[in-house]
């Protein structure tokens, strides 16, 4: 690089051009150090100025929103004013009752603990309508090609049509040895109860396929049942019923119930239901062998699944009832005459009667109310048969030994089949309810979760006075006269609490306590009790008289109004 300077010297001329000689490493790094400052003074006034500029902006928005909003008077209007609105189909779907008819103004406690009911009812209703889109899944069903039956369709092609985890619910156990088999499922639906004939007793989770214990009891069985939680089930062996866990460990043995036939077990009472062939035996419902003999009369133990139910109940056929099935509201019967029978248990009268091939010797209602009925090796399986006449079963399937025990499993599209040659686990589609409750009854919860739900359940349990044919009694109001209320306290203490104590005259002296003067306190205190039961009648009389006359001017009043139609009169 050249500059031109100035030198002084004479030998030299006044502008020479010089080299500039190379600077050195700290100078190189002192320039450096000047061009950084430089660059970060640039970048804070950058900086500040686009932090003045957000400001501005911010300012502008808060003064645009000031200018555009309403003054103290006025209110911002909503759009969408009100709740929510919400379907009245879904609205109908989940209506619970009534309204009751509220009783005078006088009661105004009771009218406002009616008041109260019915608003907790309503917005139950609404919460379960709007909370319906949170149950997305929808109940299976099976449909046929044109021209096909869907009761000719055999369980296999079911099992190759559905997905892997589906047809693996259909399967065989081939048990032979000890069968026939009576079955149960438990509440939450994933734990099966298997019991031979020749005292098998299996406990199986039967989702994962684990056993979960097995023994053999050395006497006959002739039911199984789980209890409140799949950790206990009972077992009706030939002399005694017994209880064990679910380790096969005997846990009871309740020698009152001898010879138990049936039993059934209410999940929201705490209460087994048994049915055997003893008579007066107490907390038993009994079958009588003289009715079994008699083919005009039987006396059979009906229970409810929502309601439950624990009643002597007698039914008038020709010829031997095998067995009592009931849902809700409905009752299912089939017997020796090839019938099956659908009643109404709040009215006892028969709504359809269907003909079988040949009478039903075990039934079983789904949830969502699927009949399947067991004739000899053939299990059919029926829908809507409680709503609508059926001409056709709507699956049918043969198995190899004689049916013993048919039941559905809960929220799974599965029908458990015990028969004599094992156990049969059946496809059925739309036979289970897709939603489950998790706090009712979890099929995934954990070993904590089952214990917190069995002490809610312990603390929630239904009293047994509640139990009653129809459900919706529960909802109304107890209008029993005070007389009759009276009446069933004085039967149940053995005495009347109200009733006075007859008069006896206290002791005076100085002769006041004379005979004569006795009964004259006597007649007197008599005379006061007469005189106040005349009143009472005389003031009943006054009332109805004043009750007639206002009657009598109301209906004077009205037949003096002229009508429309007087001109017509002669």
């Amino acid at each position: 690089i050249t500059k031109y300077v100035i030198v002084t010297s004479s030998n030299l001329p006044l502008f020479a051009p010089i080299l500039q000689l190379p600077a050195r490493y700290w100078q190189e790094l002192q320039e450096e150090e000047r061009k950084d400052e430089n660059k970060v003074k640039k970048d804070g006034e950058q900086s500040k100025e686009a932090l003045q500029q957000e400001e501005d902006k911010t300012q502008k928005a808060k003064k645009r929103k000031q200018d555009q909003s309403p003054s103290d008077g006025e209110k911002k209007s909503d759009p969408f004013p009100g709740p929510a609105p919400i379907p009245e189909d879904r609205l109908q779907k989940f209506k619970r009752k009534d309204k009751l008819k509220k009783p005078h103004r006088k009661q105004h406690k009771l009218r406002d603990i009616i008041a109260r009911s019915e608003d907790a009812s309503e917005m139950a209703q609404k919460q379960a309508a709007r909370f319906d889109l949170l149950l997305p899944e929808e109940a299976g069903f099976l449909e046929g090609d044109e021209d096909e039956d869907t009761c000719m369709i055999s369980q296999e092609d079911i099992a190759e049509a559905v997905d892997i985890t589906s047809g693996a619910k259909y399967f065989n156990l081939k048990l032979s040895q000890f069968g026939p088999y009576r079955l149960d499922y438990s509440k939450t639906g994933r734990h099966l109860l298997l019991g031979g004939r020749r005292g098998h007793v299996a406990c199986i989770d039967w989702a994962s396929k684990q056993l979960m214990c097995e023994i053999n009891v050395m006497e006959s069985v002739n039911d199984v049942k789980w209890l409140h939680t799949e950790a206990m089930y009972a077992v009706a062996q030939k002399k005694w019923l017994y209880i064990y866990d679910s380790n096969g460990i005997e846990l009871h043995c309740i020698r009152k119930f001898n010879d138990v036939l049936r039993m059934q077990f209410l999940p929201y009472h705490f209460l087994l239901a048994t049915i055997c062939h003893a008579l007066g035996s107490a907390g038993k419902i009994s079958v009588d062998e003289h009715f079994l003999n008699q083919p005009h009369h039987i006396q059979s133990h009906i229970n409810h699944i929502r309601w439950p139910l624990s009643i002597y109940f007698t039914l008038s056929y020709k010829n031997l009832v095998f067995v009592v099935v009931v849902v809700f509201v409905y009752m299912v019967t089939s017997g020796m005459d090839k019938k099956l029978k659908v009643y109404d248990v709040r009215t006892f009268k028969p709504l359809k009667s269907y003909f079988l091939p040949a009478g039903a010797a075990c039934l079983s209602l789904s949830q969502k109310g699927l009949l399947s009925a067991a004739t000899g090796d053939v299990v059919q399986v029926y829908k809507d048969v409680c709503s609508m006449p059926v001409t056709k079963p709507y699956m049918a399937h043969r198995l190899r030994g004689t049916v013993w025990g048919l039941h559905f499993c809960p929220f799974e599209d599965v029908l458990g089949i015990g028969h004599g040659d094992g156990f049969t686990s059946m496809l059925v589609p739309g036979a289970g309810e897709p939603n489950f409750d998790g706090l009712d009854a979890n099929p995934y919860r954990s070993a904590k979760q089952r214990q917190e739900w069995e002490v809610k359940a312990l603390m929630e349990k239904i009293q047994p006075d509640l139990i009653s044919l129809d459900p919706t009694e529960l909802a109304q109001v107890d209008q029993a006269t005070w007389e009759q209320r009276h009446q069933d306290r004085v039967e149940v203490l053995g005495f009347d609490p109200l009733a006075k104590e007859k008069f006896v005259p206290k002791y005076k002296k100085k002769g006041r306590s004379s005979a004569g003067a006795i009964e004259r306190r006597k007649k007197q205190v008599a005379h006061e009790e007469q005189r106040d039961v005349i009143r009472k009648s005389v003031e009943d009389k006054m009332k109805m008289e004043k009750e007639r006359k206002e009657r009598e001017r109301k209906k004077a009043a009205l037949s003096t109004q002229k009508s429309a139609l007087d001109r017509f009169k002669k």
